[in-house]
Formats: structure tokens, sequence, C-alpha cells
């Protein structure tokens, strides 16, 4: 029962491991947690979404494939994405070496304060304490 992942307290988080950073422009960034990069393993593509896709909450919008498995990523909220972090076109091992500093879009919500109804790192800490049993 260790919080070996310290959860940054700014993220929300989902059930499917996203995380949601709100940005100070209204924008929220989008990546995976240390929980999936860990189980996923060493990253080596990475598919973002188009920009000025309009993505749906929960809908199926990114994958990411590591040397173990390929993953689907899903859209933590509904909105436009704004942006996609070429970086990791190039680099994707970025998400392995911080995961929470590596984020893979950026979405302006429909609403803003859908973010509020994500998991905080208590929450989302439980729920990866209740998948390891």
């Amino acid at each position: 029962m260790s919080n070996s992942n310290n959860l940054p307290n700014n993220l929300r988080y989902t059930v499917t491991h996203e995380w949601v950073k709100q940005e100070v422009d209204g924008t929220v960034s989008v990546g995976i947690t240390q929980h999936a990069q860990e189980l996923l393993g060493d990253m080596v593509f990475v598919e973002s979404p188009a920009v000025g896709r309009q993505l749906q909450a929960k809908e199926e919008c990114a994958v990411v494939e590591s040397v173990k498995a390929a993953a689907d990523i899903y859209a933590p909220l509904s909105g436009v994405v704004v942006a996609i972090n070429h970086e990791l076109d190039g680099a994707p091992e970025k998400i392995n070496a911080d995961p929470y500093a590596a984020w893979m879009f950026k979405i302006k919500p429909d609403d803003l304060g859908d973010v509020s109804g994500l998991m905080d790192g208590t929450a989302y800490q439980a729920l990866i304490d209740s998948e390891a049993h």
C-alpha cells in the first residue's frame, strides 16, 4: 500500500489512467500516469488526436505503444483538441522519464467545471491499490 507514484496534487485523474492538468489559459493538458507507463513499459510510439478534433468524454482518442503492448488513451473531458506535444513524436520515452511532464495533447473543454468531476490523487491512489489486489 505504498504511494510509490508520488501523485501530483495539482492534477486530476481518470479510471483509465490519464492525468489532467488545468492550465491558466482555460485549456487542460492530458497525459498518462506513472502507474500506466509502469504497466506498459518502454514507450516506442505515441499517436495523438488531430488538432481541431472535437472529443467526447471517455472517447478513444489516442494510442501509446510500448515494447509490451498498445493502449488506447481516452478523452478525460469533452472539448476540442488545441495542441499536441510534438516532442513525443521523436522521443516517446519522455513519457517513461517523467509522465507528469510529458503531456500528450491539450483540450479546450466544453465545460471547465468537468475537471472537478475527475478523481483527485487520493481517490486515484485508492483505485490503483484496489486494482493491485
